[in-house]
């Protein structure tokens, strides 16, 4: 975990990015994290499907920048898709896939509250 932020406002760059917690397929970049507070962005390529995960006791909030994000989660069958401007919601524990279904690379802003690990990458969800 990284240390505390300096107060009151601190802003990050691309070049201060770090490599945020891996699932397969995902390219995820850390900004900060704080006891109760990851922030960072996840680049999905072309094709790509990651890895099944939850993010532990964290709320997740994504803002879609570019692209599509594919989203598969437990209790809901077939998919949702999120496009560019759009904001997704995932609640903490919800065992879940994301994906890119076009030709160009995706990237989402991610926002998540709660602590713990901020990933869980786990085998998948029976049937799929």
């Amino acid at each position: 975990m990284s240390a505390e932020l300096p107060r009151p406002v601190r802003v990050f760059t691309p070049a201060d990015l770090s490599p945020g917690d891996p699932t397969p397929g995902m390219n995820r970049s850390r900004a900060f994290e704080l006891p109760l507070l990851w922030a960072g962005q996840v680049e999905t390529e072309p094709g790509v499907v990651s890895g099944w995960h939850h993010h532990e006791r964290n709320d997740s909030s994504l803002y879609v920048v570019r692209g599509v994000l594919r989203l598969e989660f437990e209790g809901h069958d077939g998919y949702l898709d999120a496009g560019p401007g759009d904001f997704v919601h995932v609640p903490a524990w919800t065992v879940h896939r994301e994906s890119n279904p076009t030709r160009a690379t995706s990237l989402a802003v991610i926002a998540r509250v709660g602590g713990g690990i901020p990933t869980v990458n786990v085998e998948g969800l029976a049937g799929r």
